[in-house]
């Protein structure tokens, strides 16, 4: 019996489906016969960043935004699902894998610092810019090595893993791509 190919695609909170990680990475994962899913949640307030509270009830909003979106869904343990995520959304994946009891493997596009505490070891790789004002880049590093996932760094890079440099960051994302085709494909 073939496995059902399926990929999730949980976006940041500025950060849609529609900008260049999530877009390519659903790309990549449609060229790779997988079927996609997006879970759009969204109606966050203003001023999230630095601001616990208002972290944690965007975080608790998009989990139960995820519940909903996600409820008819037939996700079997047998089935092969990628997990695509970005910053928030790399700890509501995370987390909601964890409650689900569902095994995927992950591409976490720019981790917030709360992520690493839902992460299973072993249970991705993980994209990460060294001018991400979002978390330093010691947290991610201490994170990935601690769950044992693979950390690719981008000198000067953003929370969007931009720099400001269209060739560079063209560059950028296809090295990005190319590493996670590699990744899905076992190399």
């Amino acid at each position: 019996m073939k496995r059902k190919k399926t990929a999730l695609i949980f976006p940041g909170i500025g950060y849609h489906t529609d900008k260049p990680l999530l877009y390519y990475g659903r790309m990549l994962a449609k060229e790779l016969g997988y079927s996609v899913i997006a879970v759009n949640y969204g109606g966050f307030s203003r001023g999230i960043k630095d601001n616990e509270e208002k972290m944690r009830e965007a975080f608790e909003s998009a989990m139960k935004q995820t519940e909903e979106i996600l409820a008819d869904e037939a996700l079997s343990p047998e089935d092969d699902i990628l997990v695509i995520s970005k910053s928030v959304g790399t700890a509501v994946a995370a987390a909601w894998q964890r409650k689900k009891g569902i095994k995927a493997r992950n591409l976490y596009f720019t981790p917030v610092e709360q992520s690493f505490a839902m992460m299973e070891k072993g249970s991705g790789i993980v994209f990460h810019g060294t001018a991400d004002p979002w978390v330093k880049t010691g947290i991610v590093k201490k994170g990935c090595m601690e769950l044992d996932l693979p950390l690719f760094i981008t000198e000067g890079a953003n929370h969007s893993m931009e720099t400001g440099s269209v060739p560079v960051d063209l560059k950028t994302m296809k090295k990005i791509m190319r590493t996670c085709r590699n990744y899905l494909r076992g190399l």
